[in-house]
């Protein structure tokens, strides 16, 4: 099982950062013919607008029976848990080849204060988790007005 800490707002650098272990995690396993040692869904996030977020993670095969969504103390967590593992039921079911990662992974988002999660569907391997960050008002930048005051002078003679 893998698992792996992404921020829903990511720096570029960690972006380039992950991104370049992952090449050269690739690059090392087609050298050594290993498996990747970090195989995880690849996914998207993308902001709809000011209070709602939309994440999309790529989960070819998998059931919803599978597939676990949780938000608690700040943190996303999807992880995927396959119900069937034998090697052998794949033999035995005709496969040849399977490149679709088969393995149980962990993805775990850092996410601000009063997100929650409004909705989640699994279609055509594609997992959408709709996230809506509700900030209440107390919490909410304001303006205070800056009260202007004039002395009044009075001229005594």
């Amino acid at each position: 099982m893998s698992i792996h800490n992404f921020s829903v707002f990511p720096a570029v650098a960690d972006a380039l950062f992950s991104d370049r272990f992952n090449r050269i995690d690739r690059l090392f396993s087609q050298l050594t013919g290993d498996t990747p040692m970090a195989v995880t869904p690849a996914y998207d996030i993308r902001r709809v607008d000011n209070d709602r977020y939309a994440l999309t993670v790529s989960v070819p095969g998998w059931k919803e029976s599978e597939l676990e969504i949780e938000i608690s103390g700040g943190q996303l967590v999807i992880s995927g848990k396959r119900e069937e593992k034998s090697d052998a039921t794949d033999e035995a079911s005709g496969w040849i080849h399977r490149g679709i990662s088969r393995s149980d992974f962990r993805l775990s988002y850092a996410v601000p204060e009063h997100v929650k999660v409004t909705a989640a569907k699994l279609a055509e391997g594609i997992l959408s988790v709709e996230l809506y960050q509700e900030v209440p008002d107390s919490d909410k930048p304001r303006k205070i007005p800056i009260e202007h005051v004039t002395q009044a002078i009075e001229h005594q003679s």
